[in-house]
């Protein structure tokens, strides 16, 4: 079983919400965010994936200019699970949603700097 399990994702109409939960395993990371930035990255099919959000153990966050806001990323440390709100929801938001992270990450939204990944959950808008 992974360390990573997301869930949330969904059908949903154009302009509506959803949100996403990354629970991270009880043995993740040894228990230490020293460094760790988690966030969610999104494929869709035929394209690269491509970084979305990301939230560094300090709190700050880093957007991809697609979805700057529309989505917020967040982090309940006690109950070990990363969200991802997305709210105005748009067709072109279509895709597998992967939860991802990584330590001592430098550029924040680029996919090979993290080493750990969830299945992911599939994000499907409708017009």
């Amino acid at each position: 079983q992974g360390q990573l399990a997301e869930s949330g994702g969904g059908s949903v109409q154009a302009g509506g919400s959803l949100r996403l939960s990354c629970l991270l395993s009880a043995t993740f990371s040894g228990g230490s965010d020293r460094g760790l930035s988690m966030g969610w990255f999104r494929q869709a099919p035929g394209m690269e994936r491509e970084g979305v959000a990301v939230v560094d153990s300090d709190g700050t966050a880093y957007y991809s200019d697609s979805v700057k806001g529309r989505f917020t990323i967040s982090k309940d440390n006690a109950k070990k699970t990363l969200y991802l709100q997305m709210n105005n929801l748009k067709v072109e938001d279509t895709a597998m949603y992967y939860c991802a992270a990584g330590r001592w990450v430098a550029d924040k939204l680029r996919e090979i700097e993290y080493t750990s990944w969830g299945q992911g959950t599939q994000v499907t808008v409708s017009s």
